[in-house]
């Protein structure tokens, strides 16, 4: 039987419609598919691509404890922030060059200091007790060198407003329903000269000696929603004045006292603009006993998450042991290439703050630091771990897809 002769007759009717249709009918349909595919995925990652919605009037302000021992009226906070969109816009009109946007301030302070804290009412003063007593200890004005530089001499003279000497600490409310911000006022204010201070206990020091501090060096913000962990960091790095700007969270699981390290790291790695950034790291920890005693699912989902950053972030970060640390160091100079492009205000922020700093060929390194379980953390291990895969992934795609982009 010949083999043209097999072919059922509704085959040969069927090609004979297909032969019967014109070209640019296929060529239409050609387009269709390819919209289908390529367009139709693209706005859709359009859509679900984050962005940060813009900060509120009220959000730009801060409250603090005054030398009377009272919380002040909303105070506009300093912002470097606002100052480079302005140069931005220079840029735009083709005023100045490019690479003057991304000047920043001088510092009014040597270390800033940002909590983001969402229902801390019980963990924070802790945390808080920890901190205030290295800050002061190390940059407080007090005419002496810090023992947590590499070189003391960068802040040795101790005057008033110096910026090689002072801290601040900035907590950033994060739409908590709790007593956050109340609990952050009393402590400012049972600290100030002249008070009384408390010794709350802190996951690292048992029994701390009570820190005096200054009027006004706690800076208190309140975010009218929730907006994230990552939204609220950056909305505090935004209007930080130190020199160096350090995010730490609010449970105290980071040994404070390691920042010094971090100081160090940074002043040795930084570049010719100044630029470096530290990374808090517990990588060393593997194997130890505060990461064995967690569950098998909680080790899984981590290990399986550590596997989708070296493999999805770019290649310097995807290098890094321990991306997801609430312990990093920024020298001020870094921040502009930093900032300014955030988009992720969920979990996975440290990544792509990780990214942008190499992305614009900053120094980052990975230091060790002492950390320990705290209770009461607001982390969903299965939950948030999905969600941080998705957002992880949804970040590699629009920058790399250029839907985020510098300019």
């Amino acid at each position: 039987m010949d083999s043209a002769e097999s072919i059922p007759e509704t085959a040969w009717s069927a090609l004979d419609m297909l032969a019967q249709i014109p070209i640019w009918a296929w060529a239409l349909g050609a387009v269709i598919g390819a919209f289908g595919t390529i367009v139709l995925p693209y706005i859709l990652l359009l859509l679900l691509a984050p962005t940060p919605r813009p900060p509120r009037a009220s959000e730009k302000q801060y409250i603090t404890v005054g030398s009377n021992g009272k919380a002040t009226q909303p105070q506009a906070l300093p912002c470097w922030y606002d100052n480079y969109v302005a140069l931005k816009e220079m840029v735009r009109q083709k005023q100045i060059p490019a690479e003057e946007a991304y000047q920043i301030g001088e510092a009014e302070v040597f270390m800033s200091l940002v909590v983001p804290a969402y229902n801390e009412e019980q963990r924070l003063s802790g945390m808080l007790e920890e901190a205030v007593e290295y800050l002061e200890e190390q940059y407080g004005h007090h005419g002496t060198k810090s023992k947590s530089s590499s070189n003391g001499s960068l802040q040795a003279s101790g005057r008033q407003a110096d910026p090689r000497r002072g801290w601040e600490i900035i907590i950033v409310s994060d739409g908590s329903t709790d007593q956050t911000v109340e609990t952050a006022l009393y402590f400012a204010k049972t600290h100030m000269l002249n008070k009384p201070a408390p010794t709350p206990k802190g996951p690292w020091n048992g029994s701390t000696r009570p820190t005096n501090i200054l009027p006004g060096t706690i800076r208190v913000v309140r975010l009218e929603q929730n907006r994230g962990k990552g939204g609220a960091v950056t909305h505090g790095m935004r209007h930080a004045r130190g020199t160096y700007v350090v995010f730490a969270d609010a449970d105290g699981a980071s040994k404070f006292s390691d920042l010094g390290k971090l100081v160090v790291s940074c002043e040795q790695a930084k570049d010719k603009q100044g630029r470096a950034v530290s990374v808090g790291s517990r990588a060393h920890m593997v194997g130890t006993e505060a990461v064995v005693k967690r569950s098998f699912l909680r080790n899984l989902l981590m290990r399986a998450f550590h596997l989708l950053i070296r493999t999805l972030t770019t290649p310097r970060t995807a290098k890094i042991k321990d991306t997801q640390c609430g312990f990093k160091l920024f020298t001020r100079p870094s921040l502009p290439y930093i900032v300014p492009f955030m988009h992720s205000e969920g979990w996975i922020f440290d990544v792509e703050m990780l990214m942008l700093a190499e992305s614009a060929d900053i120094p980052v390194l990975e230091v060790p630091i002492g950390w320990k379980e705290v209770m009461g953390s607001k982390l969903n291990v299965v939950k948030d771990s999905i969600g941080m895969a998705v957002g992880l992934a949804l970040l590699r795609l629009c920058w790399g897809l250029g839907i985020y982009r510098r300019d």
